[in-house]
């Protein structure tokens, strides 16, 4: 079995630059040549890291869905 990967995007709509992601977790995410969050890759590992940022982003720009299954980690849905 492998281990769990996520897709990773963060929103370039909503993204206001704040570069929380980028200094909460420097190996996952980085940022643009504008000063917007972006995942260093399309697909993460699944970690309680890289959730906790998605969390912890002021306007949930970054959303997380399940890279096998498409289902939605982050935000929740209905």
């Amino acid at each position: 079995m492998t281990a769990a990967r996520w897709s990773v995007e963060v929103d370039k709509r909503v993204c206001v630059r704040t570069g929380l992601c980028a200094a909460s977790a420097p190996e996952e995410f980085d940022l643009d040549e504008d000063g917007q969050g972006r995942a260093r890759s399309g697909t993460l590992p699944a970690s309680e890291e890289v959730l906790e940022v998605a969390e912890s982003c002021p306007i949930e720009a970054i959303g997380i869905t399940d890279a096998d299954t498409g289902k939605r980690v982050f935000p929740p849905g209905p």
